[in-house]
């Protein structure tokens, strides 16, 4: 499987946000899954792929020719891709993945997950979201989209389509059990 990661160019200012992103580096390789991610070698991108590499399995990066030097391109990768602009680089992570995490990071991060997110609603992406939700990180997000059910915006089935989590087991089952949600319909 293909396991496209959505991530912070920084580390974050808790250790323990670089402990996560190991974490779900060791799953990956562990699992014979392949990286897919936005192919920096700093911040939490860094920690991912490092954690890959070391631990034998194959990642994937996609970058934008105007960040190589400014997120210094990781020289270490199974293949790494150089696009023309981040849409490209957004198309590509989305097409290549087989499903999509998003560990901490800042509004880039969120804009790559919320993206999938809305595209499974219309149809686009068949495949299961995820927020790693360290700490608690993503908390507020998730009632964010709590609020969006209550005040209709967001259907119940679709919101259930979406894990917040931090524990690799329930990542693991959510994938597992993962089905689309139904084609939205306007009316």
């Amino acid at each position: 499987m293909y396991i496209a990661v959505y991530c912070g160019a920084s580390l974050g200012n808790d250790q323990v946000y670089q402990e996560a992103a190991k974490r779900v580096g060791q799953w990956i390789a562990e699992k014979k899954h392949t990286l897919v991610y936005g192919g920096g070698k700093v911040g939490l991108m860094g920690v991912v792929a490092d954690e890959v590499l070391a631990n034998h399995g194959e990642a994937i990066g996609v970058i934008p020719d105007f960040l190589v030097e400014r997120e210094l391109s990781h020289p270490d990768l199974t293949s790494l891709e150089v696009v023309d602009s981040m849409t490209v680089r957004k198309n590509k992570m989305i097409a290549l993945g087989d499903c999509y995490i998003a560990l901490p990071g800042g509004p880039g991060t969120l804009e790559e997950i919320a993206e999938v997110i809305s595209w499974a609603r219309v149809g686009q992406n068949n495949n299961p979201c995820i927020l790693f939700n360290q700490n608690g990180y993503y908390d507020s997000l998730a009632r964010f989209y709590d609020d969006m059910v209550e005040n209709g915006f967001l259907s119940k089935q679709d919101r259930e389509r979406i894990l917040f989590s931090d524990s690799l087991e329930e990542i693991e089952a959510f994938i597992t059990s993962y089905t689309p949600p139904e084609l939205r319909q306007y009316t």
